[in-house]
């Protein structure tokens, strides 16, 4: 069975502090069930395109053959027992905040399959593949917008994603936004898509495009609004049905955003002190997991960080899809030496060991989940190129803050981290811890804009962790 209720949690150490107070949030439960308790108001998702390789970060195997076994010598963390790999040097001092899922496992090896399974916890059936995997209406809602339809409504977007879409080509991944719940509760898209060939690490910090058309005022936009509140209270039936559920959302999500300072304060880093910014790193995913720290501060619920860029001339840089070979060339770097460069290991490194000392130091960490996960993991073999392919059936997660219990390993692989040896978790039980974890009822059971029922997450929280 994959989901196991009842399976034990390996603890190397326990974390300290308290839970905050449960909070009732009725828009958050399903009808007749008990309130939730929650702890986590906010999650950043720190979304791993490509797949990081959990036999050189976060499930070494020392003991595995030559071929199999990495590189990368583990390392012992500040929780006695557990091992990272030693190009995690930061993160393995603040291990005690780390909750490490050894047993992720699905079964498709194609990138935009896997990132619609990793992102709506469902697999795509029929599987589409690019460019015909491009995000439709009738798709299954991503956890952004699963936090936006179940969470309270606010005057912010419920979801943002940063320093760009999962895409490449002309083409959004589908599982990256709303799908079937509407237009309405697609997550924010802050930065350009391959508007131009990059040719090397990008430095600038993403930048908030918030501009209207050339005919559109802001005073016509008010007007415009008003406009759209009487129509909707003479006829909200019209609004449930067909594409008009999501009538002129650009213009509604424009207005609430040029009407918050928070938000756009929030994007402006140059609030930072320089400490800060450098203790993040000046590089684009440095930027960005400081830019999360600030949405989330701002209000903002679920802030997703696509590590991904590849350029229009399919040049891949910055990311963990390190098969060796064709990557990354015009750096001279591939396989393991894309991994080493500084734009990844180490600039991970930097920077996810930064966000959580961020949100420890200004007590935000009891209140913000923070979730690291790609689409997939790496082969147990080295390939001939020195890299490591697509790897599905057995991948590492990591689940930190929001009262989820740090210093703690779920689940195990086998000798090679090829295959779950117990406690085998799905994207969707994955997703469902998250949900859980932020008050959301993840068995809830919503409608899509023809009124047909659907229970919005296809999968069980870990109850060990919760």
């Amino acid at each position: 069975m994959l989901h196991r209720r009842d399976a034990l949690l390996r603890l190397g150490a326990t974390a300290g502090g308290a839970l905050t107070l449960p909070q009732l949030m009725a828009s958050e439960r399903a009808p007749g069930n008990s309130p939730r308790k929650q702890s986590a108001k906010s999650c950043i998702f720190l979304f791993m395109w490509g797949g990081q390789p959990q036999q050189d970060m976060w499930d070494l195997k020392p003991d595995a053959p030559d071929g199999v076994r990495s590189p990368f010598q583990p390392i012992a963390t500040s929780v006695p027992g557990m091992h990272l790999g030693e190009s995690l040097p930061q993160l393995a001092r603040q291990a005690d905040k780390l909750a490490i899922i050894r047993s992720l496992v699905h079964g498709t090896t194609d990138h935009q399959t896997a990132v619609y399974h990793a992102l709506t916890g469902r697999a795509m059936v029929p599987p589409r593949i690019f460019p015909a995997n491009t995000r439709q209406r009738t798709d299954s809602p991503s956890i952004g917008s699963m936090f936006s339809y179940l969470g309270e409504q606010s005057l912010l977007p419920s979801s943002f994603s940063i320093p760009r879409a999962v895409a490449h080509d002309g083409i959004y991944y589908a599982g990256t936004h709303a799908g079937l719940l509407g237009s309405q509760h697609d997550p924010v898209e802050l930065g350009k898509v391959f508007n131009h060939v990059e040719t090397g690490p990008r430095t600038d910090p993403p930048q908030l495009p918030l501009t209207l058309p050339d005919d559109i005022s802001l005073a016509r936009l008010q007007a415009r609004r008003g406009l759209r509140e009487l129509l909707n209270a003479e006829d909200r039936n019209m609004q449930r049905i067909g594409e008009t559920a999501g009538f002129d959302s650009s213009y509604e999500l424009a207005y609430r955003m040029l009407h918050s300072t928070s938000v756009r304060d929030a994007l402006n880093l140059e609030m930072e002190s320089p400490a800060t910014r450098d203790r993040y790193g000046r590089n684009e995913y440095g930027e960005s997991f400081l830019t999360a720290r600030r949405l989330v501060e701002a209000g903002i619920r679920l802030v997703t960080v696509n590590w991904m860029f590849i350029t229009p001339a399919a040049k891949v840089y910055n990311v963990w899809d390190a098969h060796g070979g064709l990557n990354d060339l015009e750096h001279g770097q591939t396989g393991y030496g894309m991994l080493k460069a500084d734009y990844c290991l180490p600039a991970f490194d930097q920077a996810c060991s930064a966000l959580l000392e961020d949100l420890s130091q200004r007590g935000m960490l009891d209140e913000t989940l923070v979730a690291c996960a790609g689409e997939f993991g790496r082969t147990p073999k080295i390939n001939a190129n020195n890299g490591r392919d697509h790897w599905p059936f057995c991948y590492s997660a990591v689940l930190a803050g929001g009262g989820i219990p740090g210093g703690s390993i779920f689940g195990a692989s086998d000798s090679q981290a090829a295959y779950p040896s117990e406690n085998a978790v799905t994207p969707g039980d994955y997703l469902a811890t998250i949900c859980a974890a932020c008050g959301l009822d993840p068995t809830r059971e919503v409608r899509d804009r023809q009124g047909r029922p659907f229970k919005i997450c296809d999968g069980e929280p870990i109850a060990a962790f919760l």
